[in-house]
């Protein structure tokens, strides 16, 4: 996928797996970096939760005309000047003061599907 379609794409989709197996789906706002992908959201939201309890994503962009699915593992990191950088640049966004959605996730890409 080339960082110049990622970077022009709003959202993505992130579906998370719930301690019961099913699956939860939600859409966010992120920047790519490299191979990863970065998202922030609540640390109280379903997401956030469920990812502690289980890392494996996957993720897909909003467009079903030229459909990028991948999955991979997420991890709570903390955001380098680069990150804060990408996320005010595409969104005019500071997360580092952004006191709801606070936690950063990077999701490493372990296999693309489309």
């Amino acid at each position: 996928m080339s960082a110049e379609r990622l970077s022009s794409q709003r959202n993505i989709w992130v579906a998370t797996v719930r301690p019961d197996g099913r699956p939860h789906l939600a859409p966010v706002w992120f920047v790519a970096e490299g191979k990863a992908l970065y998202f922030v959201t609540d640390p109280k939201s379903v997401k956030a939760r469920n990812l502690q309890r289980n890392p494996k994503v996957a993720v897909s962009l909003e467009d079903g005309d030229a459909p990028y699915i991948v999955e991979g593992l997420a991890r709570h990191v903390n955001p380098s000047a680069e990150i804060v950088r990408l996320f005010k640049a595409k969104y005019d966004w500071d997360i580092t003061t952004d006191t709801q959605y606070s936690q950063l996730f990077e999701v490493e890409v372990t296999k693309q599907v489309r």
